[in-house]
């Protein structure tokens, strides 16, 4: 099993991919994770249009074993320890892959939330969607460290 994070665009601030970059390295020691950034062209402003387009794109990438999580602002919110345990949970029960994902600036098409298999918000607060990142890769390491007892999170 490993664990995929899917992001609608590129992350444009070098100091965004610094942070994901070594929070990616770090993540390394306790299971295959990967960052796929999906780019859609759109020459459309209609946003109904540009969800569809992401949606499509975001769809292909996503097997049916995989157990797809949005990073949403309407999903389940936890703390850090909480969070590491239900991703033990996760981990335990799900047969595919773990799965991730930021939508774009709109957020997702009705179709993508059809298809996942949760949400999950990771503030009451709004973020970009840029910034968000480099938070959820922070929080996925965080939890990693609080399943094996470690001393990031104290």
């Amino acid at each position: 099993m490993s664990i995929k994070l899917f992001l609608i665009g590129r992350t444009n601030d070098d100091l965004l991919k610094d942070g994901m970059s070594e929070y990616t390295k770090r993540l390394s020691r306790y299971t295959s994770f990967t960052i796929d950034e999906l780019q859609v062209k759109s020459s459309s402003v209609e946003v109904r249009v540009i969800l569809q387009k992401e949606a499509e794109k975001l769809l292909e990438q996503i097997k049916n074993t995989d157990f797809l999580i949005l990073l949403d602002e309407t999903g389940e919110e936890y703390t850090s320890i909480d969070f590491a345990r239900k991703l033990e949970q996760w981990q335990i029960k799900v047969s595919g892959n773990i799965v991730f994902a930021v939508g774009g600036a709109y957020g997702f098409h009705p179709d993508v939330y059809k298809r996942a298999n949760f949400k999950m918000a990771l503030s009451k607060m709004t973020f970009t969607h840029q910034m968000v990142r480099l938070i959820f890769v922070e929080q996925l390491y965080r939890a990693f460290t609080i399943i094996r007892n470690e001393k990031y999170h104290h």
